[in-house]
C-alpha cells in the first residue's frame, strides 16, 4: 500500500501498489502515511490528555449507547 496526494493537495488516498505508480503517471506525489492519518482518518477522533501517561491520544467520539444484552438485563431486573 502506498499513500498518495494530488499535486495541489486535495485529494489524499491510500492506493495498491500498482494503482500508486498509475497516479505518479498522471501527477499525484507519495506522502508518508503520517499525513494520510491526520487529515483523513483521524477526522473525526479528538485529542484527550491520558492520566496516566500525560501524553495526548486520539480518541473516537462514540456515543453511549447500551447493547442489547444490557437492555435485557435491565428489563429483566425491573420485573
Amino acid at each position: 500500500m502506498k499513500t498518495m496526494m494530488s499535486l495541489d493537495g486535495a485529494q489524499i488516498v491510500r492506493v495498491s501498489d500498482e494503482k500508486a505508480s498509475g497516479l505518479f503517471k498522471e501527477g499525484y506525489k507519495y506522502i508518508t502515511k503520517s499525513i494520510w492519518k491526520e487529515k483523513v482518518r483521524d477526522v473525526e477522533k479528538e485529542p484527550v490528555v491520558n492520566e496516566e501517561t500525560d501524553k495526548i491520544e486520539m480518541v473516537t467520539k462514540k456515543p453511549n449507547k447500551m447493547s442489547k444484552a444490557t437492555k435485557r438485563h435491565i428489563k429483566k431486573s425491573n420485573k
